[in-house]
């Protein structure tokens, strides 16, 4: 029976193992996976992405690279929309390719030979959301900037994709050579090319990257190689398995709980046997070793059992979220992850089991013939190794933590929340028990008064139940009520955006018959949003060529990260501006004051703070600026803070309207029409001027609930996690005041109590212990919804008390029915029986 127990509390760290095998394992197929196709994720040996066209320099080493044997293939990516010559529209993603690209990497497609037949003619190979969206077959024709393109196939999967990409739209692959005639790349376009380079020897990647990268650089041009582009997918892949173990850490840390009580209750049966041996001459270090080694070795079978979950949990997940891996990758068996999730259970067990093993050494060899109760043989007194036992359970969980954070800072203060929130709900159960003392009058009920008595009678489990249905509840409510308060302001974002369709890259010559589009089909422009395309000359009279030449520290700002790399994407990038004369209502001047206090003759800018701070400048600094080759002189006279969680647009570099007014800009129009006339408007709209592109927000604001309710699916699958993990740690330690109960109730039916009053005894009890820690749990988890809403997503906290005070319900009948299930011998057993017993 005490063994069986014991199996029972170690079954918490074979879930918490399992969790952790889980995570790790699929991320390192993940990272593995990535490296192994590290060119068919990139197309090549080396990728280039050039912010605007590629500089004559660039141009002249690609051609002479090209001389020398390399292969060049290229890809241009553009938003557009897609009409199949009825008035369905769909916003695709334009995928204009070369003749070779990819070098490397399969595009699987249905029919098979689609793909090797689209450079033939005037095709296309789509994605099967296209054909379902505009009512399309294979066979029949698409129109992209007036030009017919035949589709001749379906896309099944690209190796330098994932299908999340598909969320911006779906994808349409056409021949390079007819991109021109659709004019889709027209004046105020936007658009993306990705040049692939095959190096051929002696030329490889780190020769190319050493000998070409920084000139690139210095002309706009992004290169990354095949080894790099894997090393930052592979750093992503690392990020999001630190995030998803915090899970599997706090199981195990549930789980370590789980094992001391029921641990504890091995003890409490061991007494007697403990006593014989000590009176056949075994030493209390003998004794301790003997079942030291007997918790290690349940410890091992727990995380054994857990790791090889894990490995199964790892296939399940594989085949749920490959949607989100790279083409092509396998789910293999990893040892890394196995192994240590063993060694990890095995040291959460070991270390969980020690502090209430060692008060076995307490037990005398008197203890075999007489004793008042467990509780009393054990002892209560803390020594020097009991001590350090407990320091070593800090010093775990600090590694722990460290090892799975990205900085130490990170670790140290999960560690130290951790701590906190245990410490709290240790607090509040002390509390709870001392004030069961005191609370109790004569006229209650006899049931209700004995319940009361058993939260502070000699061995009570009140501190072990109270600490992990809390720690369990505070998880699932934290969790919960984060995602509720971003919930409520993603719903009231929208609900504040009148628009329902948006209009992109409108030139200054095409704003009149836009409006005139939109009035004949009764659309109401809400808001004409002004762009101007920038580039930095130079910051405080210093040149952009000297900005980009100086390596120093001083020279080039660093950001948060102190990445020395950003400052040249930051100085040389591309700025995306726009003119106001006062601030929206989410902007917030931080430092400065708005236009009007310069100096006559000095023009003014206004830059958001994070820009600034990239930029390394401050108010009062000069920054002139490169508008359509026209130097523009400014003076910094403030900075803004910008709230984005608004879903409005939102610029980093804002002038005064005086001081660009004329010059050439773009514009994007929000406005409103009848949802059943939004397609016809984008039709026309996009059909007059093939550059404008557009977007349909109530199929934006589809995506986002769609992607929310994954979200919600998650948070309750975590749910269900956190109640299966608190069953044993709850049945483990209920059981450890098991021989107490069944002593109380053979006195109890020996007077006259019946076995309904024995029940609502129990039932009071664990009612009690259940809802002060689910409450507790709750309130623990408003406070850290709080801190998480208020100072990571800078999003004004919204309180869900319904859905939390019914957490808090569930958890406490979880309690009480464990209680009434784990104490069912209190109720069959006759007092003749226990007696025997």
């Amino acid at each position: 029976m005490a063994r069986r127990r014991l199996l029972l509390s170690m079954s918490s760290i074979t879930l918490g193992v399992a969790g952790l095998v889980a995570i790790d394992s699929l991320s390192e197929n993940a990272t593995s996976g990535v490296h192994d196709q590290a060119r068919s994720l990139v197309g090549g040996d080396v990728a280039m992405s050039p912010r605007d066209s590629l500089p004559p320099d660039v141009v002249h080493v690609i051609d002479s690279l090209r001389a020398r044997g390399t292969a060049v293939a290229s890809q241009t990516s553009l938003m557009s929309m897609a009409s199949g010559g009825g008035e369905a529209l769909r916003l695709v993603q334009v995928r204009a390719v070369t003749s070779e690209y990819p070098f490397f990497g399969a595009v699987r497609t249905a029919p098979v030979a689609a793909w090797s037949k689209l450079q033939s003619g005037p095709h296309a190979v789509v994605d099967p959301a296209v054909l379902s969206g505009l009512g399309l077959h294979e066979g029949d024709s698409l129109s992209l900037g007036g030009v017919r393109f035949a589709i001749i196939g379906t896309i099944r999967d690209v190796a330098s994709d994932v299908a999340i990409a598909t969320t911006l739209g779906p994808r349409v692959y056409i021949p390079a050579r007819f991109l021109p005639a659709t004019h889709l790349l027209g004046l105020g376009s936007r658009s993306q090319q990705d040049i692939v380079l095959r190096l051929a020897p002696p030329l490889d990647e780190e020769l190319f990257s050493s000998r070409f990268a920084p000139r690139f650089a210095r002309g706009g041009v992004r290169v990354r190689t095949a080894e790099q582009n894997a090393n930052r997918v592979s750093e992503t892949i690392g990020y999001l398995r630190n995030f998803l173990a915090i899970v599997g850490l706090i199981a195990l840390l549930l789980g370590g709980i789980g094992v001391a009580s029921g641990v504890r209750a091995f003890v409490l049966r061991k007494i007697d046997t403990v006593a014989v041996l000590r009176c056949l001459g075994a030493t209390s270090g003998q004794v301790l070793r003997i079942y030291v080694t007997q918790a290690a070795l349940l410890g091992f079978v727990g995380a054994t059992v857990g790791a090889a979950l894990g490995v199964g949990l790892q296939f399940a997940l594989g085949s749920a979220v490959g949607r989100y891996l790279p083409a092509g990758m396998t789910v293999v068996l990893a040892p890394g992850p196995i192994f240590y999730g063993i060694a990890t259970g095995v040291w959460v067990a070991l270390v969980c089991s020690l502090q209430p093993l060692l008060a076995l050494r307490r037990v005398s060899p008197l203890q075999a013939l007489r004793r008042e109760d467990d509780s009393a043989a054990l002892g209560t007194r803390a020594d020097w190794l009991a001590r350090f036992v407990a320091v070593a359970a800090v010093a775990s969980l600090l590694v722990v933590t460290l090892a799975r954070a990205r900085r130490w800072q990170e670790g140290v203060a999960f560690a130290i929340g951790i701590l906190v929130v245990i410490g709290a709900l240790w607090v509040a159960a002390t509390l709870l028990s001392r004030g069961a003392r005191r609370i109790v009058r004569p006229r209650w009920p006899f049931p209700m008064r004995h319940g009361i008595a058993s939260l502070h009678r000699p061995g009570n489990q009140t501190r072990a139940v109270v600490v992990s249905l809390g720690f369990g509840v505070f998880l699932i409510g934290t969790l919960y009520q984060t995602q509720s308060t971003l919930l409520a302001v993603m719903a009231a974002r929208i609900a504040q955006l009148d628009a329902n369709v948006v209009f992109f890259d409108i030139q200054s010559d095409q704003g009149a018959g836009v409006d005139s589009v939109l009035a004949l089909h009764h659309a109401k422009v809400l808001t004409r949003i002004p762009i101007l395309t920038v580039r930095i000359g130079a910051i405080n009279g210093r040149p952009l060529a000297q900005l980009m030449a100086d390596t120093s520290s001083d020279a080039r700002p660093r950001d948060a990260r102190g990445d020395q790399g950003q400052p040249r994407r930051a100085v040389g990038r591309e700025w995306r501006a726009t003119y106001a004369d006062t601030m929206s209502a989410t902007e917030t001047i931080v430092a400065g004051h708005w236009f009007g206090g310069a100096p006559r003759g000095t023009g003014e800018v206004s830059l958001d703070s994070g820009a600034a701070r990239r930029l390394r400048v401050k108010v009062g600094d000069m920054v002139q600026w490169q508008l359509q080759g026209v130097p523009i002189a400014t003076r910094v006279t403030s900075l803004r803070a910008v709230d984005r969680t608004q879903l409005q647009p939102n610029f980093q570099v804002v002038f005064p309207t005086a001081l660009v007014r004329g010059a050439p800009m773009q514009f994007v129009v929000l406005a409103n029409a009848k949802p059943d006339s939004v397609p016809a408007v984008q039709r026309d709209v996009v059909g007059r001027f093939s550059n404008v592109s557009t977007v349909d927000l109530s199929v934006v604001e589809a995506t986002i609930t769609a992607v929310l309710a994954k979200v919600d699916a998650a948070i309750r699958g975590l749910t269900v996690l956190c109640v299966l993990l608190a069953i044993p740690v709850l049945f483990s330690a209920v059981a450890a005041t098991r021989r107490e109960r069944l002593r109380e109730a053979v006195l109890l039916k020996v007077l006259g109590a019946t076995r309904r009053q024995v029940g609502r005894m129990l039932v009071t009890e664990y009612l009690i212990i259940g809802a002060l820690g689910s409450l507790a749990g709750i309130l623990l988890s408003a406070i850290a919804a709080w801190l998480l809403t208020h100072f990571v997503f800078k999003v004004p906290f919204a309180a869900a008390p319904a859905p939390a005070l019914g957490i808090a319900a569930l958890m406490t009948s979880v309690v009480v029915t464990i209680g009434i299930l784990t104490g069912r011998e209190v109720f069959t057993s006759t007092p003749m029986a226990a007696l025997r017993e």
